[in-house]
């Protein structure tokens, strides 16, 4: 264990320090944790048991890893089904847990069936984070991280610093979870938790479940958080007891005097509902300020609201009346067990009988498959993300906010204070909500593992549209090439490899998927990057070239689509004034150089088409070398000062053209 910082008292670096491999808990080093447990969805899944397979892994070597369909279960045609039948065979193959199509979203599903306290947890989805409602380390990161924990390797990151929040009161009436984690983003952006694990604290937790803790835990990834760590006390105890796992609690907390590297307090009974408006979760204001503008559509439900009484108070709110006219009001259940419980309670006849839609469980509109709203209307959705087009709709205006104030809008029409629509209707608030499960557990939707001798025998299945990873070659010493494309600030992981129902059945077909590549933010990218690559290549200069950004590169989901498609039409380096964390590994984990701007100010003088030239490429990535570089723009004649921050590892991984030709590299070697 190290020392100083290591035995600050808080939860959180307990919790590092119980899983920690190599390197010392120092902010800003890297280290290398042990993941007991891994998460994969088949929008990024596919990607990862490809990854076993061409790491040669036989079985999977965590304590539990489970492999959940949830996002793309809308099948329009074979290719979704096929992708399912692949990913079954793989956990069959390879020894995890599967999540049959309508069993529900990975987040709340782990916590229900296999979330532990103290256990860390790595998985291929941003929002893995949500499990820190448990009081597990739980780190969303790229799909090629999570296959190499898979194989028994350290999840490796930079150590955060650790951010204690002080949860003080209780919520007022019509107030809920979603409503605290967007205070967050009010006050910190959706660059405030870079860099940081966010811990919440304090005698305000007494009165919050744990599904109100998944809420807040799973939109700390909106905050750019490595991870959000609750304490493990009686809410925990009670929500495992609800699901016949109580033997599962372990009582896990800070030390009364515990230490951190940064401190916020929120009084909860100081909070009123508040509202995030197009396009960013960070865009946050009092719905009350809003009030009054159209409303379209209203959405509940996706991991970030997935808790029973998210759906019970908006079946207490619409009992005996009805949804207003021209709003499309939709239920998106996120877990079976949690439309059973709903069903069985008389819940789902409250809301259909006042004109909701009822979906099946899973992600659905949440990743853009389905439920897409009119271009330019208002829908108002509890999710996590509103980046533009990520509903699907390409103009679209998406607001992010609480279960109790969609319900009101869509009872209304209008974007509406939940307050002032009980006190027009002479509504009390739902005072006797179920925030657990209350009908018995039914696993019939999860497969277990199959014992190894089985399991070696299983063949995997391969639909005509999976197919092979491309191959990854090395990178050259030295770089030159256009800038196809210049980005600004807050690019997503939607915006350069987008999801929804056009694209994202499209995931196990990289050179398919690659021609939506930044098509939302230039639709001919992908043209322009295969003539370059095509006509360069045969050239013999290798095709390579660059793409230019502003800060906080790659925000949001964590698919590594993202960095392979763009890489796949000859991506090699990004120059940009700073970059997600996720993004930025998976950068580097396919082979393309990310680098930072010494001045930002040197952002501004380049331009798109502009050519240029990176030198002695391989000698500024020696294990020992300082992490300085020189741009020199061919078109401008001018030169920039660049750094990169990669460690020894990574660094050996950018030369060898990714991490999977470099540990083919290193077998070969043997």
């Amino acid at each position: 264990m190290a020392s100083g910082h290591a035995t600050n008292g808080s939860l959180a670096h307990r919790l590092l320090a119980d899983h920690l491999v190599d390197g010392e808990l120092v902010p800003g080093s890297e280290i290398g944790l042990r993941i007991d447990q891994t998460l994969t969805q088949d929008a990024t899944g596919t990607l990862v048991m490809q990854e076993l397979e061409a790491i040669g892994l036989d079985r999977v070597r965590t304590e539990v890893s489970v492999q959940y369909v949830d996002h793309n279960i809308l099948q329009a045609d074979g290719r979704n089904a096929e992708d399912h039948a692949f990913l079954r065979s793989a956990a069959r193959r390879f020894g995890l847990w599967y999540s049959k199509p309508g069993n529900g979203v990975s987040h709340p599903v782990h916590m229900q069936r296999f979330g532990i306290p103290g256990r860390s947890l790595a998985g291929s989805d941003s929002h893995t984070c949500a499990a820190g409602a448990l009081g597990m380390l739980a780190i969303g990161t790229g799909g090629l991280e999570v296959a190499l924990a898979m194989a028994g390797r350290p999840l490796r990151l930079t150590m955060p610093e650790i951010w204690g929040v002080r949860l003080t009161g209780s919520l007022p009436e019509w107030v809920s979870a979603k409503d605290v984690v967007l205070e967050m983003l009010r006050r910190h952006g959706v660059k405030g938790g870079v860099h940081r694990i966010i811990e919440y604290h304090g005698p305000g937790l007494d009165r919050l479940s744990a599904m109100d803790r998944h809420v807040i835990a799973n939109m700390g990834a909106e905050l750019g958080a490595t991870t959000t760590v609750f304490p493990a006390d009686e809410a925990v105890r009670d929500f495992l007891r609800s699901e016949g796992r109580e033997d599962a609690y372990r009582p896990l907390a800070a030390d009364p005097d515990a230490r951190y590297d940064h401190e916020d307090e929120i009084d909860l009974s100081g909070l009123e509902p508040l509202i995030a408006r197009p396009t960013s979760p960070g865009n946050v204001v009092p719905v009350r300020e809003v009030a009054g503008e159209r409303a379209d559509q209203a959405v509940i439900g996706s991991s970030a609201n997935p808790g029973l009484r998210d759906y019970a108070v908006a079946a207490a709110m619409v009992k005996g009346r009805q949804t207003a006219p021209g709003v499309s009001f939709d239920v998106n259940p996120t877990s079976r067990e949690t439309l059973l419980d709903l069903t069985r309670s008389g819940a789902v006849a409250e809301l259909v009988a006042a004109g909701a839609r009822i979906h099946q469980a899973g992600c659905l509109g949440c990743i853009g498959m389905g439920q897409a709203p009119a271009a330019g209307r208002n829908s108002l959705r509890t999710f996590p993300r509103n980046f533009p087009g990520r509903s699907g709709t390409e103009d679209d205006r998406v607001w992010l906010c609480s279960p109790e104030t969609a319900t009101a809008s869509a009872l209304t029409g209008a974007l509406t204070d939940p307050r002032a629509w009980a006190a027009e209707a002479g509504a009390a608030y739902p005072t006797d909500l179920p925030a657990l499960r209350r009908e018995p557990v039914n696993t019939a939707m999860l497969e277990p593992p199959l014992p190894p001798e089985e399991a070696a025998r299983v063949e995997l299945e391969r639909g005509p549209g999976i197919s092979a990873l491309p191959a990854l070659d090395p990178l050259p010493g030295t770089l030159a090439g256009p800038v196809l494309l210049k980005a600004g600030d807050d690019v997503s992981t939607d915006e350069i490899s987008p999801a929804g129902a056009r694209a994202l059945p499209y995931r196990s077909d990289i050179p398919r998927l690659a021609d939506f590549t930044f098509t939302r933010l230039d639709p001919e990218y992908p043209r322009r990057a295969a003539e370059h690559r095509d006509s360069a290549g045969r050239d013999g200069q290798g095709g390579g070239h660059l793409v230019v950004a502003g800060d906080n590169y790659g925000q949001g989901s964590s698919r590594e689509h993202a960095a392979l498609t763009p890489r796949y039409l000859g991506l090699r380096a990004v120059l940009a004034k700073s970059y997600a964390r996720i993004h930025w590994q998976n950068l580097a984990n396919f082979g393309v150089l990310p680098l930072e701007f010494e001045d930002p100010a040197d952002y501004d003088r380049i331009r798109q088409g502009d050519e240029l030239r990176l030198e002695n490429l391989h000698a500024a990535l020696a294990p020992d070398a300082e992490p300085a570089l020189t741009a020199v723009n061919v078109t401008r004649d001018e030169r920039y000062r660049l750094r990169h921050r990669l460690p020894a590892g990574r660094r050996d991984a950018v030369r060898a053209g990714g991490v999977i030709p470099a540990l083919a590299a290193e077998e070969a070697g043997r």
